[in-house]
């Protein structure tokens, strides 16, 4: 079990919180989408029985993907679609999907409903986590027992500050970026020849990993908003 006074492990737990609350917030509005038509005794047994069923299939998936890294180039590969992930965070959406959750009518509809939107949107979350959990599994539990309380109440709260403030996703994007890069140099298969050749490697791969996602992510966007300009016109 990881050592809980050590800086090392609370680093990591601030990284899944942070993670699990920028990359779940549209959970919240999932929940609200699902249970809007239970009859009001029922919506807060329907959201309760959901938010369970889902955080337990999350920790199932994210434990499996977290002991799959430890595999040769599987911390390269993931460390890839860490940053694309990070980079697609900074790009506008065109369409959010929300309109095709549908409402639920009884209480185990919606609870299946929760369920089943939680495990096709967590794909990015789950690699995410499973990344900045560093092969731990205690972590990984005890980092998303501490963030499912903050997104179930509090994910509303962050959804406006990101829209209100823009600089928080970009932040959110540099973070994974930092973890990607991270977990790329620390992959079995080239961790020891990476470490001989440059000591610093971890935390130069981490920087340039953010520095990576930021610059690719808010380039992309710029691109796509004179690409939509000229279509207009």
């Amino acid at each position: 079990m990881p050592e809980l006074t050590s800086t090392e492990f609370w680093v990591a737990v601030l990284q899944i919180i942070a993670i699990d609350i920028i990359l779940s917030g549209d959970n919240a509005v999932v929940i609200a989408l699902a249970c809007r038509n239970l009859p009001p005794a029922q919506r807060r047994l329907g959201i309760a029985w959901g938010v369970a069923g889902a955080v337990g299939l999350r920790v199932v998936l994210t434990a499996f993907a977290a002991s799959l890294l430890g595999y040769p180039y599987l911390k390269v590969v993931g460390g890839v679609l860490l940053m694309w992930i990070g980079v697609k965070l900074i790009l506008p959406d065109d369409d959010n999907g929300h309109h095709e959750i549908k409402a639920a009518t009884h209480l185990w509809g919606a609870v299946r409903t929760i369920i089943l939107a939680d495990f096709i949107m967590s794909l990015d979350n789950v690699i995410a986590v499973a990344a900045a959990s560093r092969g731990s599994v205690f972590l990984l539990i005890f980092g998303l027992a501490v963030s499912i309380p903050l997104i179930v109440w509090a994910s509303q709260i962050i959804m406006k500050l990101m829209e209100r403030f823009p600089v928080v996703i970009v932040l959110g994007a540099g973070l994974l970026g930092w973890v990607a890069g991270g977990m790329m140099v620390s992959d079995v298969a080239v961790k020891s020849s990476v470490s001989a050749w440059f000591p610093g490697a971890g935390l130069a791969a981490s920087a340039c990993g953010a520095v990576l996602v930021v610059a690719t992510g808010r380039w992309l966007a710029m691109r796509k908003e004179r690409t939509k300009d000229y279509t207009v016109v």
